[in-house]
């Protein structure tokens, strides 16, 4: 018997959360709380994870909730693979399961050091954001297909990487002369590895009923950088602007959900058409 044609949804359903659980480290910080917002406003419940359980709860406990939706904090430190396992199985414990996980959270210790005083050991630790990107992913893969040897209708599972518009292009030096440091070497080096290990990724768990994608922002400054750094860095914008933290819950909300059901291993720019020139 041939299968039936699946009934088309409604653009509502496909950007439906209700019912899904969010895994999302380093929820609290700048650009994490506007996602995080985001995925509860669509109906998710939250796992948050930071390396502080009483940071995360408090974080977790301002979040929206809709419906039945409640929100957790954990304690995870992605750059410790033992954190992994143990804070990945805590927020099963937590909420049941997970359905998605956005890979977020960064360790910045060595960004302060530019390519001419980086040492090798501070480039080499800033690299190691991506093995925790790699194990949380991996772990979560794995949750996904023993959920499906088991279920009676098929599981799927997102995976968000978030990027970075310098995980593609160059940095600009001019923009940084005189007021900071320049752009770290050792995060484009990051950047682009998240980028094409997303690739990567997405063409092997793909037969798992895995997506992974990645979110690459552009200039979304806090108001702690340098003004004329920031006057300089507009000048580099098509749309001559910083973006606003909230310009990215779209996006992230269209990869978490079923809106993107057909769209793996790819990496989506938010940047104000920085690297469209």
């Amino acid at each position: 018997m041939a299968k039936r044609k699946p009934a088309e949804p409604t653009v509502q359903q496909l950007f439906d959360l209700t019912g899904r659980v969010v895994l999302i480290t380093g929820a609290a910080g700048h650009l994490g709380s506007a996602m995080s917002r985001a995925f509860a406003e669509a109906g998710a419940t939250l796992v948050i994870a930071s390396r502080e359980a009483d940071k995360a709860a408090k974080f977790a406990a301002s979040l929206p909730r809709r419906g039945r939706a409640r929100h957790h904090g954990i304690a995870l430190d992605h750059m410790s693979t033992d954190s992994c396992e143990a804070g990945f199985m805590e927020a099963v414990k937590r909420a049941g399961r997970v359905d998605v996980l956005v890979n977020n959270a960064l360790h910045r210790d060595s960004v302060a050091h530019d390519l001419t005083t980086v040492s090798a050991e501070e480039f080499s630790k800033h690299q190691e954001n991506n093995t925790g990107y790699f194990i949380l992913s991996r772990i979560f893969r794995n949750h996904i297909v023993a959920r499906n040897q088991k279920a009676r209708t098929p599981v799927s599972g997102s995976v968000i990487m978030i990027g970075s518009m310098y995980g593609v292009v160059g940095s600009y030096p001019e923009a940084y002369k005189g007021v900071s440091v320049a752009s770290p070497v050792q995060y484009h080096a990051l950047k682009g590895g998240t980028v094409h290990m997303t690739r990567h990724l997405a063409v092997y768990w793909a037969k798992d009923n895995v997506r992974v994608n990645c979110l690459s922002p552009g200039p979304f400054p806090t108001d702690a950088i340098h003004p004329e750094m920031k006057r300089r860095l507009c000048t580099k914008s098509p749309m001559g602007r910083m973006g606003h933290n909230w310009e990215l819950k779209g996006a992230a909300l269209f990869f978490a959900s079923d809106a993107s059901g057909y769209v793996t291993g790819q990496n989506l720019l938010v940047d104000g058409g920085w690297t469209a020139w």
